[in-house]
């Protein structure tokens, strides 16, 4: 605990210290794997892992993500389902990224005005 921060609500902590919600950090976590398995960093395992939208008329970024279907609900929390939405929502500069690190830092940018 940070001195001086004991008597905040966990939000303003949060505000207060510059972090990210555990909730977000969790996505920034799972949007850079996702980076790291399009770029082709773990192509054998990360083969067939993700579709890419075939539609050329696509807003915002190039490499919008196809959403799988499942026939459970608890399939949704995989990996893959979790990532697709708010991948197709970065901007073209993040994902368009050259290297990893370039991306860390413009998704930093991008996921104040994601959740």
């Amino acid at each position: 605990m940070i001195r001086g921060l004991e008597h905040l609500s966990y939000e303003d902590r949060l505000r207060e210290s510059g972090l990210f919600s555990l909730e977000k950090r969790r996505l920034q976590g799972d949007l850079i794997m996702a980076f790291q398995y399009l770029k082709g960093a773990y192509r054998r395992d990360g083969e067939g892992l993700f579709i890419r939208e075939c539609n050329d008329k696509t807003r915002g970024n190039g490499f919008k993500l196809e959403k799988g279907r499942f026939r459970l609900d608890i399939r949704k929390i995989v990996f893959t389902m979790r990532v697709v939405i708010h991948w197709n929502r970065l901007p073209r500069e993040a994902v368009d990224a050259p290297s990893l690190e370039v991306f860390k830092a413009r998704l930093d940018g991008a996921l104040s005005n994601l959740i």
